[in-house]
C-alpha cells in the first residue's frame, strides 16, 4: 500500500489532548447506549416474553445495521471531516435510543436498535480519522488506544449506572435517560470541536473518491485486516452482549449482582485497550516497523483471549470463570486497539477512515454473529458452554489469519 503521508501536527498539546478527551467521552457514551439492552436483558424478556433466540437477534440488530453503514460512513468521514459526520452520528443515535424507550411493538424495538447501529457506525471511523489529522504516525498509538479504550470504559460504567436508573425508573426510562445524555454530548461536540484545517492553514489535499475504495479492496492486506477483525470483535462483543445474562443463568446471580460483577471484566478490557496503544508506540520507538508493532501484540492478545474464553467455558467456579473472562477482555482490549492502530498505519492519511470502515465491516460481522449465534446455541444445547467454545475457535482462526496472512 502507499506510504503514510502526514501534514503535520496542528495546534498545541492541550488542544490535541482536548480532542482526544472529547472522542473518549463520545466513545464511552456510545457504549453505554449499546450496553443498555444487555443490562436490561432479563427485565425486558420478562416484560415482553422473548426467548434467548429472539433476544439474541435483537442484540445483533444493532450490529447488522452497524455493518451495512460502515463503508458509506468511512467514505463520508474522509470526504466531510470529523466534525460534521460525528455530530450527525451523535444526534441520530441519541434519538434512536430515546425512541427505544418509547417503543411498544417488537418490530419497533428492532428498528430502533438498527437505527442506533446506523447512527453509531461513523464514530470510530471518523474518530480515528480525526486522530490521524492531529497526531504524527509515531504518536498515534497512545491516542488511538485511549479512544478505543472508551469501548470498554463505557461497558464498565454502564452496569452500575444503568442498573441504578432502572431500579428507580424502570427499563424504559433508562433508555430515554442515556439517549438524552448522548444528545448533550452531540451539542457539545458540534459547539466545541473544529477540524484542524479550520484552525491552522494546511495544504489542500485531494478529496477522497470511490477510487480509494476500489484500490483498497484490491489489496490483500485489506482482506486480512477485515477477516481477522471478525474474531477480535466476536469475542469482545460476545461478553458485551451476554455477560450479565450469562452470570444470571449459569451462576444464578441476581440481576443486581450480575450487572455489578459484569463491570469488572469490562474494566480489565479498558486497561487492555489503553495498554495496546502504548505497546504499539513503544515497539515502534524500538525500531520495529509500524505494521509489526501493531500485528505482534494483536496476535498474542487474540490468542490469550481465545484461550481464556475456552477455559471459562469448562471451569464451573464463579470466581475462576470471572477471572478468566477478565483475562479474555484484557487481552481482547489489546487486540482491538492494535487492530485499529494497524488500519491507521497501513494506508495514507486521506484513506484512513475508508480503510477502517472496510476493516470494521468484518468487525461488525463478528459483532452481529456473536449475540445471535450465542443465543441460538444456548437455546439448542441448554448451555452456554458450546457458545464459548465456538468463540474461542473463531478467535484462534482469526489470530492465524493475522499472523500468516499479513505481509509487511
Amino acid at each position: 500500500m502507499n506510504a503514510m503521508t502526514f501534514s503535520g501536527p496542528v495546534g498545541g498539546l492541550w488542544r490535541r489532548r482536548g480532542v482526544v478527551a472529547l472522542l473518549v467521552v463520545a466513545g464511552g457514551i456510545s457504549y453505554i447506549d449499546r450496553s443498555a439492552l444487555s443490562v436490561g436483558n432479563t427485565a425486558i424478556v420478562a416484560d415482553m416474553h422473548f426467548s434467548d433466540t429472539q433476544m439474541g437477534w435483537m442484540l445483533s440488530a444493532f450490529a447488522w445495521a452497524y455493518l451495512v453503514f460502515q463503508i458509506p460512513a468511512g467514505l463520508l468521514s474522509d470526504r466531510w471531516g470529523g466534525r460534521l459526520v460525528l455530530g450527525i452520528s451523535l444526534v441520530v443515535w441519541s434519538l434512536a435510543q430515546i425512541a427505544f424507550g418509547l417503543a411498544s411493538g417488537v418490530w419497533a424495538f428492532f428498528i430502533c436498535r438498527a437505527l442506533l447501529g446506523a447512527g453509531e457506525a461513523p464514530l470510530f471511523l471518523a474518530g480515528t480519522s480525526v486522530i490521524t489529522r492531529w497526531f504524527r504516525p509515531e504518536e498515534r498509538g497512545g491516542p488511538i488506544g485511549l479512544f478505543n479504550a472508551s469501548s470498554t470504559l463505557g461497558p464498565a460504567i454502564a452496569p452500575p449506572l444503568l442498573l441504578a436508573i432502572m431500579s428507580v425508573w424502570g427499563w424504559r426510562d433508562m433508555f430515554i435517560t442515556v439517549g438524552c445524555a448522548s444528545l448533550v454530548v452531540a451539542f457539545v461536540w458540534l459547539a466545541v470541536y473544529r477540524d484542524p484545517a479550520r484552525i491552522v492553514p494546511a495544504p489542500v489535499r485531494q478529496i477522497p473518491t470511490r477510487a480509494h475504495l476500489s484500490y483498497l479492496l484490491g489489496q490483500r492486506s485489506t482482506w486480512v485486516l477485515t477477516t481477522g477483525f471478525v474474531g477480535v470483535i466476536y469475542i469482545t462483543w460476545l461478553y458485551g452482549a451476554w455477560l450479565p445474562a450469562y452470570l444470571q443463568k449459569v451462576h444464578h446471580l441476581t440481576l443486581r449482582q450480575a450487572a455489578l460483577l459484569s463491570a469488572l471484566p469490562q474494566l480489565f478490557g479498558f486497561f487492555g485497550s489503553v495498554l495496546g496503544g502504548f505497546l504499539t508506540d513503544r515497539l515502534g520507538r524500538r525500531g520495529m516497523s509500524p505494521v509489526a508493532a501493531c500485528r505482534i501484540p494483536l496476535v498474542w492478545g487474540l490468542v490469550c483471549a481465545s484461550v481464556a474464553t475456552v477455559m471459562a467455558a469448562v471451569i464451573p467456579s464463579l470466581g475462576v470463570s470471572v477471572a478468566l473472562i477478565c483475562v479474555a477482555l484484557f487481552s481482547g482490549g489489546i487486540a482491538m486497539t492494535c487492530g485499529w492502530a494497524l488500519g491507521a498505519v497501513i494506508v495514507a492519511e486521506d484513506r484512513v477512515a475508508t480503510m477502517e470502515s472496510i476493516q470494521n465491516t468484518g468487525g461488525s460481522l463478528g459483532g452481529a454473529l456473536a449475540p445471535a449465534l450465542t443465543g441460538m446455541i444456548a437455546d439448542h444445547f441448554g448451555s452456554f458452554v458450546p457458545s464459548l467454545l465456538v468463540a474461542g475457535a473463531i478467535g484462534f482462526l482469526c489470530a492465524g489469519i493475522y499472523q500468516y496472512g499479513l505481509n509487511e
